[in-house]
């Protein structure tokens, strides 16, 4: 009697053979990866070996012995941290409601959304100011109400401020689509049986969130520690931040310093790699059924 094919065998697809000719089509993106991705770092990583025209680790061992570059790199942690356990908390309760809703509204909050998360750098900065500056809208208005004295949108708060404003709405794009892991059944099931809303959420809902909410904080975590533009529109120098660091020592007017920039621009990227690696690794050892 003859057996008929087994379902791993119903279940498997043989890939097409690789044609040379959609291999060449690859060209032009890989000259482009390499030309804009691959030879910057490349440069900067050379760069950041020489000084005083020698091979020498002396910037990294600068930039280690200074207790001001290690200044700033702990205040760019800070504010990169802060900024992005603010925007996950206030994006997973949005995303949800916003994944209740249809039709316009959803749209429209999303449509914002992105617009929020790449409004960034000088006009950000200046619509910023305009609102809370020191004589800005919104600070005339609460100053006339009472509620504040003297609102300084120049300091940490108002970095801590306006990085929050583009980290939640960076934060609500990545978590809506996550929010599908949580259907209606599940609600339903939780309120039949009587569960309290933040039983449900600590039981059942971050769990299933969980590899959604780490991916996320990474995001936003990069997003904060890349920042340039926006931190030096609304502080200038003021700010003790890395990516202010290396614009000056790459075009300061008083004491410039190339290779130094190139140093930290290395130790930025690896700081940005290692969560990223990080969460590869522990995705990758996770059960299947997990992922």
């Amino acid at each position: 009697m003859p057996v008929g094919p087994l379902p791993s065998d119903r279940c498997r697809f043989d890939m097409p053979p690789r044609s040379p000719a959609l291999l060449l089509t690859t060209i032009p993106l890989l000259l482009i990866l390499a030309g804009f991705e691959v030879a910057p770092m490349l440069a900067v990583l050379v760069s950041s070996v020489f000084r005083g025209g020698s091979l020498s680790l002396g910037n990294y061992g600068e930039i280690i012995a200074s207790s001001y570059q290690r200044a700033a790199f702990v205040s760019s942690l800070w504010l990169s941290v802060l900024t992005t356990v603010i925007g996950l908390v206030l994006a997973l309760p949005l995303a949800r409601i916003l994944r209740r809703m249809g039709g316009r509204v959803q749209s429209l909050v999303l449509t914002y959304s992105n617009i929020g998360a790449n409004f960034t750098g000088f006009p950000l900065a200046f619509a910023f100011i305009i609102m809370f500056g020191l004589s800005g809208t919104f600070t005339l208005i609460l100053q006339r109400l009472g509620l504040v004295e003297d609102l300084n949108i120049y300091s940490t708060g108002g970095l801590v401020l306006v990085y929050s404003y583009f980290q939640v709405c960076l934060g609500i794009l990545v978590l809506f689509p996550a929010m599908r892991a949580l259907t209606p059944e599940m609600d339903e099931a939780a309120a039949i049986l009587g569960v309290p809303r933040w039983r449900f959420w600590w039981r059942v809902g971050l769990p299933v969130l969980r590899p959604s909410l780490i991916s996320a904080a990474i995001l936003l975590f990069a997003n904060a520690m890349g920042t340039y533009a926006t931190a030096f529109a609304l502080a200038g120098g003021n700010a003790n931040l890395v990516t202010i660091h290396i614009g000056e020592l790459v075009s300061g007017d008083v004491y410039s310093d190339p290779n130094l920039a190139n140093a930290l621009a290395v130790i930025l990227v690896v700081t940005l790699i290692l969560p990223i690696a990080a969460q590869h690794i522990w995705s990758s050892r996770r059960p299947r059924d997990e992922r």
